[in-house]
């Protein structure tokens, strides 16, 4: 829970005159108290601003979007809540001239059939066809809930907000973000190619360092640097050690001591890092507990300069405020075909294991020795829900792709070296097929999570990226 950011929600309450004014009244307080009961900040009209704190003439409308524009830095999303029909003109009008481009929920509160007189009848059944409709027309994108009503104190209408507010995080976070490539791309993995342009067109920055950099601060740090003591404390803290040469841990503690105070300087939030075979022939270290340990707090990082891949690491812990991994689609599980083992050598956040250690890497030992290549997390992934996405930019069309989904990782036995576990996911092979199909790489992002429609959501509606929703 100490990793959950305060949101910060505007809210547009609908009505109309002829209808019963007191449910506006009414509909708002309602919903004020359920965004804050979910450790929201409001932002909207107060009675003494607008009739009972609503938006129905044009008026109001401005007055609102003047006051969600004071607001624009904080504001995540807006909550369209309608306890009557509500005017549908001021709802789309205050969106317009609001001008905050963040996802819009728009919520419509149910009759009672024993209350369907002229009273305390709502008709916003009707009314959100009508707000829709005008939203459509000012090329405003909104997300819809789950139910066509639904009250704001339901668990239905719980659940929505926490997929939308999941929703306004990734919208949030991917825009403008500040990527960092630590080294250039290994020769042997075309997979990870990417296109900075259509990155940048989306909003995105790619801020490069070359490893030469790197490794000559490395050099320049002396043992005793206070980054450097700090960081190799931060280490053995946080994963087993024994039978690790100090020197090792000495090499990796600078390195990531170099790494932390570059991304500082130059703002970058996540990192791709080059690992394959540059690190461990001319530090004599791999970089993974580094960046696991920066995946681990929420600071993404994925190997193999995989851009995109991290990109994806990060929508999926913008949603669920929890780390996230990438992983290999690596090896198909017996023969159920909805089964398979997912695998990284690893740099998993330790948040994924069931218990882990740090070790040499058996793959790159093969190449350059053991001895260069202590450093990596090895154990095995717990089980749980999961949550997988996988961007990509697709060159020859000139846009940003991707898939996501969900499934499970389980406790079913595997004996191999790494950081490795099974997952299930219904229609799997239908999946697998889609991925050949449509050349996506062979890595995705997984979190602990069920967060992949808010993911879909935020990336198709809001970015406008070209996205595949898996299902079985």
């Amino acid at each position: 829970m100490e990793n959950k950011r305060k949101m910060t929600m505007g809210l547009i309450v609908g009505n109309r005159g002829f209808f019963p004014d007191h449910l506006a009244k009414s509909g708002r307080e309602e919903m004020i108290q359920v965004l804050r009961k979910a450790g929201m900040d409001v932002v909207t009209l107060t009675p003494d601003e607008s009739k009972h704190g609503a938006v129905e003439t044009h008026e109001e409308a401005k007055r609102c979007a003047e006051l969600f524009r004071s607001k624009a830095e904080a504001i995540d999303g807006v909550i369209v809540t309608l306890p009557n029909f509500g005017d549908e003109r001021a709802i789309a009008d205050t969106l317009r001239l609001a001008r905050l481009a963040v996802p819009v929920l728009v919520q419509a509160t149910p009759d009672t059939p024993a209350k369907m007189g002229i009273t305390h009848r709502r008709d916003s059944f009707c009314g959100k066809m009508s707000a829709s409709n005008n939203l459509r027309q000012y090329g405003i994108p909104y997300s819809l809930t789950a139910l066509h009503t639904e009250a704001p104190d339901s668990p239905e209408f719980a659940n929505d907000l926490e997929w939308f507010a999941a929703a306004c995080r990734v919208v949030k976070g991917l825009r403008n973000l500040r990527v960092g490539a630590i080294g250039a791309r290994p020769a042997a993995f075309n997979t990870v190619r990417y296109s900075e342009k259509l990155l940048e067109a989306n909003g995105i920055s790619v801020e490069t360092l070359d490893l030469s950099e790197v490794l000559g601060r490395i050099s320049r740090m002396k043992d005793s640097d206070d980054s450097a003591v700090k960081k190799l404390q931060s280490i053995q803290k946080y994963v087993t050690t024994s039978n690790i040469p100090e020197a090792a841990l000495l090499k990796m503690a600078k390195l990531g001591a170099v790494i932390d105070e570059w991304m500082k300087a130059a703002d970058v939030r996540i990192s791709a890092v080059q690992c394959w075979t540059s690190l461990e022939e001319n530090l004599g270290v791999v970089p993974c507990t580094v960046m696991s340990m920066m995946s681990d707090s929420l600071l993404s990082s994925a190997c193999e300069v995989d851009v995109c891949g991290v990109i994806g690491m990060h929508a999926l812990q913008l949603a669920s405020e929890t780390p996230s991994a990438l992983l290999d689609w690596n090896n198909n599980y017996g023969d159920d075909p909805n089964k398979a083992v997912c695998f990284h050598c690893s740099n998993l956040p330790k948040h994924f294991f069931k218990d882990v250690r740090m070790d040499f890497q058996e793959i790159i030992a093969g190449t350059v020795g053991k001895d260069n290549t202590f450093g990596t997390c090895v154990g095995r992934v717990k089980s749980g829900p999961m949550s997988f996405a996988r961007f990509s930019t697709d060159d020859l069309n000139g846009k940003i792709r991707g898939y996501t989904g969900g499934g499970r990782f389980t406790d079913d036995p595997l004996d191999t070296f790494g950081g490795a576990g099974v997952v299930e996911i219904p229609g799997l092979q239908k999946l697998l097929h889609f991925i050949c199909e449509n050349g996506f790489e062979h890595h995705v992002a997984a979190n602990f999570s069920s967060v992949a429609p808010a993911v879909h959501e935020a990336t198709t509606r809001y970015l406008g990226w070209d996205m595949h929703a898996h299902t079985a």
